[in-house]
């Protein structure tokens, strides 16, 4: 039904910005940033309309993206950005450790920027300020002293440009070590890996314009409304445009369901029904059924046999495979039926195109490389990549990760994701002038498994906190207390600085993007490439991250610092455009809105993919067994209202839930005789967390409870083997909690 142009069909509510609905009050937000902001609006304002976001990596440029006009602002850009303006803190509330231990982490950040060099020696009650020079030729020392496989360095993604990522990781090859990770090791390095070795290129095959007008949009594993919110726009207008949304998921995300998009009048007053179809599986059970729709694709002849024939290899062994694979087995450990997975085929059937997105509900598995690539069988089975409207992205929720790997900040890969070995290391001695080593380093799980064994000396960490992002808090203290030497680089205080040293801790006062001398640029999740000027200085002392690594380098080895000095951010972008070939054009950004997409809208043109053989490659992929214990449920933690482990509001917007709710099936709680709000102990091998049930639309014998919260039930040694991340689920039982 149409109403002054308006598809009625599509709309939520009659009710007025969805009244009386579970939804975010977006225009209050708006409110209360301003009023958050009010002893900086200027400075605010300008970061808002002259900065790259520095929250998920859409890569909005100012007030405005590259994918439709319009003004695109979001909530998680809006509770960023008092990090931005907020004032440095006095650092005599940092002489006194035991009494920060009694704030959270969300008061610790509203303390203020960090303005100073700060060191606290085993023994000492707190911290004290020290120069520049002190600290750095402490940390320097101290590098000297130590053999380069026992120092490693860390970066997080908050809003860390490609600069200091480039930068970062030439000064630990220069210091001698690869032991150097970034935070995408935590969500996408499954995504990285798998899509390298089946189609020869690590970053999303098309752009967010290929959105609007494709057939179908799939999300796996992943809830962008939460996450990346300007993405909802996108859907509007893809949906305007006939776009059907399929999403995979074991809960009926709300988010996906419908939303209230407010830069867009009819969907602010209305609302918008999103997703067209929800299919419900198992935690884990996405390589099943994928399998499973792969199979009915194959049984009723439903390919692109053309394109198959003259793009792929290897799809045969995989026929053969499914064949052998009994639909019993297929539906049990994906928890679909047989049914569902034919409906699922035939839409991608009729679909002339397609797009695959997915997150860390895909990759924060122990299989978490197989779970993309059966997403990738898919796709190619149809045809579905290197055309327009059609590709696979997985879809990036920090500003930085993209840039971080392409940049050589892993320990695996060198700049441009060049795997280390003994010629890839010659070629980069030869570019660099100095001697790079050329050993396999040690990514961030590793660094801290070795921590905690005692086979670590340094570990310089920028920004980030693994106390609240990784499995078991318990074991992640236990390392930290170990380290001889940590340094924690970063704009405000995190609860991981207060871990008491085994000999010494170094506080280093980071600049953020906007106030990183000759700014700096970010790489979206669609490659594009966005110059972010500089707006202002940063508070008391605190210096560009990217000057902080070369001058510590400096200090480290003066004989050779003019092997590691840059004059300026702009001569980092002249090398970076030598070091890695695809960032060509990187060293013409120089002002706003200066932007570059490497690869074009669209890689792997017509079939064409950038392997030894110009060929994408099937895998043959056997489900992991999924055998439930009798009464146990399986957990996975999801995100609420936060951004990474900063937790902006204690209920989640989008579906009611509180940090210590559990999302439950309602059958399932009453088969165990609880009602919703009874308080509940989940147990797993590892922990256990005391938490409230909270009814949901979530696929029997599944649960969920945020995080960083729930990592207490998660096993510190369980990751990908083949990707290094870590996995984020557990094997739970749950009984009614004692008074």
């Amino acid at each position: 039904m149409k109403f002054l142009g308006m598809d009625t069909s599509q709309w939520v509510s009659l009710m007025p910005n969805g009244l009386g609905h579970v939804k975010p009050n977006h225009y209050w937000e708006m409110v209360r940033a301003a009023w958050q902001n009010r002893d900086n609006l200027p400075l605010a304002w300008r970061i808002l309309n002259e900065g790259v976001c520095d929250g998920c990596a859409l890569g909005t440029s100012g007030l405005r993206d590259f994918t439709i006009d319009g003004v695109h602002l979001c909530t998680v850009r809006l509770n960023l950005l008092r990090l931005n303006t907020m004032p440095p803190l006095e650092v005599e509330r940092l002489a006194d450790v035991p009494a920060l231990r009694s704030l959270d982490s969300k008061a610790l950040r509203e303390l203020g920027r960090l303005p100073y060099p700060m060191i606290r020696r085993r023994g000492d009650r707190g911290f004290a300020r020290i120069s520049w020079d002190q600290a750095l030729d402490a940390i320097a020392a101290r590098i000297r002293a130590t053999d380069p496989h026992r120092v490693g360095f860390y970066l997080t993604s908050r809003g860390i440009t490609n600069e200091v990522y480039y930068v970062a990781q030439k000064a630990a090859r220069f210091l001698g070590t690869n032991n150097v990770d970034n935070a995408a090791r935590v969500c996408h390095s499954p995504s990285t890996v798998a899509m390298k070795q089946v189609l020869g290129v690590a970053a999303s095959t098309c752009s967010y314009k290929d959105w609007i007008g494709a057939d179908l949009l799939i999300f796996i594993g992943s809830d962008t409304p939460n996450n990346q919110p300007v993405t909802t726009k996108y859907l509007y207008h893809a949906k305007k445009h006939g776009s059907r949304i399929v999403v995979v998921n074991p809960y009926r995300e709300p988010g996906l369901e419908r939303y209230w998009v407010p830069s867009v009048f009819e969907s602010a007053l209305f609302g918008t029904r999103l997703a067209d179809e929800f299919f419900q599986i198992h935690t884990g059970g996405d390589l099943a059924f994928l399998n499973g729709v792969l199979k009915q694709l194959i049984e009723n002849d439903w390919l692109d046999r053309e394109f198959i024939a003259a793009h792929t290899d290897c799809f045969d062994a995989l026929e053969a495979e499914l064949a052998r694979q009994p639909w019993e087995m297929l539906e049990r450990y994906s928890g679909a039926s047989r049914e569902e997975m034919r409906r699922f085929a035939e839409m991608l059937a009729r679909a002339k195109s397609a797009v695959f997105v997915w997150s860390m509900g895909i990759t924060q598995h122990e299989n978490g490389v197989d779970n993309v690539k059966a997403i990738l069988n898919l796709a190619l089975a149809r045809g579905f990549i290197g055309r327009e409207h059609c590709g696979v992205m997985p879809i990036r929720g920090h500003s930085g990760v993209q840039g971080g790997g392409e940049m050589g900040c892993a320990a695996w890969n060198f700049p441009g994701g060049v795997p280390i070995n003994e010629a890839t290391a010659r070629h980069f001695s030869e570019l660099w002038g100095f001697e790079v080593p050329a050993w396999k380093g040690l990514a961030c799980v590793d660094m801290l498994e070795a921590a905690h064994a005692g086979a670590i000396d340094v570990l310089y960490v920028a920004g980030g906190n693994f106390l609240e992002t990784l499995p078991d808090p318990r074991f992640v203290r236990q390392a930290l207390e170990r380290l001889p030497l940590r340094v924690h680089q970063d704009i405000v205080i995190t609860s991981q600085m207060l871990v008491d040293p085994a000999d010494t801790v170094i506080l280093l006062p980071a600049a953020t993007r906007y106030e990183q001398r000759d700014g700096g640029t970010e790489t979206s999740t669609e490659r594009q490439v966005i110059f972010s000027p500089y707006i202002a200085d940063p508070p008391g002392e605190a210096r560009s991250e990217w000057e902080i690594f070369m001058q510590l380098a400096e200090r480290t080895y003066p004989e050779r610092s003019h092997l590691i000095h840059f004059e300026s951010g702009q001569a980092i972008r002249d090398e970076i455009a030598r070091a890695v070939p695809f960032y060509d054009g990187i060293q013409h950004l120089k002002q706003k809105g200066d932007h570059m997409q490497w690869g074009g809208r669209l890689l792997c043109m017509g079939g064409d993919f950038p392997t030894p053989s110009r060929r994408a490659s099937f895998t043959l992929l056997i489900p992991p067994e999924r055998d439930l214990p009798e009464g146990a449920f399986i957990l996975k933690t999801r995100r609420g209202k936060q951004f990474n482990s900063l937790i902006h509001m204690e209920r989640d917007p989008l579906n009611g839930a509180r940090r210590d709710d559990l999302l439950m099936n309602a059958d399932d709680a009453r088969a165990l005789g609880l009602a919703e709000g009874d308080w509940v102990t989940v147990r797993s091998s590892i922990g256990q967390m005391r938490v409230r049930v909270k009814f949901a639309p979530i696929k029997p014998r599944n649960v969920q409870v945020h995080w960083p919260e729930g990592n207490a039930l998660l096993a510190p040694h369980c990751f990908d083997p083949a990707a290094g991340v870590p996995v984020y689920k557990a094997i739970v039982t749950i009984e009614r909690a004692k008074d």
